[in-house]
């Protein structure tokens, strides 16, 4: 099993920046794949990015250049970092974990950016 707690949502102004965290804990060891999805208010959740276990990154085209995801490290925790923050990144945003048969999700940290 696997538990996935996110943390450092808060209320951003446009232009700024944040760093998201999920700390993982459990059977971490077996992961292939991390990453984060969003969710915008009224919308679908969208893949946002992840990171594999050799380390490589891959972003989604409306996120590129402006997204860097990093971790997992040795406390076990992810990183997903924003620049130059827009207000259509508002949302909900969810961490998983896959393990090759299983795929894990945290609770969720709430984004907002507003001026």
């Amino acid at each position: 099993q696997v538990q996935l707690v996110e943390s450092g949502g808060d209320l951003v102004q446009p232009g700024g920046s944040l760093r998201l965290s999920c700390a993982a804990s459990g059977s971490i060891f077996r992961f292939d794949v991390m990453g984060w999805f969003r969710q915008p208010p009224g919308k679908e959740r969208e893949w946002v990015g992840d990171i594999n276990k050799g380390g490589a990154a891959y972003y989604a085209d409306y996120v590129k250049g402006r997204v860097t995801i990093s971790g997992p490290n040795a406390q076990n925790t992810l990183y997903l970092q924003i620049q130059i923050v827009k207000p259509e990144d508002t949302g909900a945003y969810y961490c998983y974990l896959d393990d090759g048969g299983n795929r894990y999700w945290g609770q969720g940290t709430q984004v907002t950016v507003s001026s």
